[in-house]
Parts: C-alpha cells; sequence; structure tokens
C-alpha cells in the first residue's frame, strides 16, 4: 500500500488489489491487469482525468468514509497531487504483480519515466530556441505589420511569461 495527499490536504491510500482492480474495471471500465502490455500504462500517464478516475476507484471505500464525492475528489487533484498520486499507483501496481511481471513492469516503468524526461527535456530546449521566437516574430509581423525586434522587449509578453 502507498499513500499520497491531495490539494485539499487529505491522505488516500492506494491498494492494488484484486478487489480494486475488479471495482476500477467496474467504474472506471480500465483493466489494470493489461499493464503488463504496456497500453494501460501509456493511457494513464496521457490522460490526467482517467487517471484519476482510476485513482478514485481505488480509493473509493476510503472516498466513501470520509463522504467525498467523485466530483470533491477530482476538484482536490492537480499538480503535485496528481504526481504523489501517479507514483502511488505505479509502484503499488507494480508490487500487486508477481515476480516475472514486476522484473517486466518495473523495467516498462524505468523506460516510460526516461521517455517521458526526454520529450519534457526536448519541449524545454524548443521553448527556449531562439529560433522559436524567430519564427513567432515573423508570424506576428505578417498579422499585423508591427512586431517589436524582441519578444523580450514586449511587457506584456514578458509578464505573462513570468
Amino acid at each position: 500500500m502507498k499513500t499520497f495527499s491531495d490539494n485539499a490536504g487529505r491522505i488516500w491510500t492506494i491498494a492494488v488489489n484484486i478487489g480494486s482492480v475488479k471495482r476500477v474495471r467496474d467504474l472506471a471500465k480500465v483493466n489494470l491487469l493489461e499493464v503488463i502490455e504496456g497500453k494501460v500504462l501509456e493511457k494513464l500517464i496521457s490522460d490526467p482525468v482517467l487517471l484519476c478516475d482510476v485513482i478514485y476507484s481505488i480509493c473509493k471505500p476510503e472516498a466513501d468514509a470520509k463522504s467525498v464525492t467523485d466530483e470533491d475528489f477530482g476538484r482536490a487533484m492537480a499538480g503535485d497531487a496528481i504526481d504523489g498520486a501517479t507514483t502511488a499507483l505505479l509502484e503499488d501496481l507494480v508490487d500487486f504483480f508477481p515476480p516475472a511481471e514486476r522484473r517486466v513492469l518495473g523495467k516498462a516503468m524505468v523506460k516510460l519515466r526516461k521517455m517521458k524526461a526526454a520529450a519534457l527535456e526536448m519541449v524545454e530546449t524548443r521553448l527556449d530556441s531562439p529560433e522559436l521566437e524567430r519564427q513567432m516574430l515573423e508570424q506576428l509581423r505578417s498579422l499585423s505589420g508591427s512586431v517589436p525586434e524582441s519578444l523580450a522587449s514586449t511587457p506584456a509578453l514578458t509578464h505573462s511569461a513570468n
């Protein structure tokens, strides 16, 4: 069992077992047993709404005891809460499987994390690129005809970026 905190300060327990796997399948229409094939893991990582539905389904008995609705739960899930919940879910999911599958799933998670980090680094590099700024300025000039030489010299743009 793993725990995480939501943005309302509530502590939640992730316990992946047969009961919670069945509950996720019934409520969120996701078969966690297919995570070994990789597609479920990709869907969960790329869709935070589905991820939170799965996590809520796992936590439903605890949510019912705390009188927390699906809507209340969702309102308290953003940023660090989603990150903590994702980590708790993935770690407990790995622990759920027998050793051979656990090893394979663990490797898949490491690979997925590396891919996600590389993708974020690539996007950040692109955003920091002077070429991107040049392209944006060209597009703005073509639309309005009067754009400064640099986006950095535009107070509204530099203020909103910070």
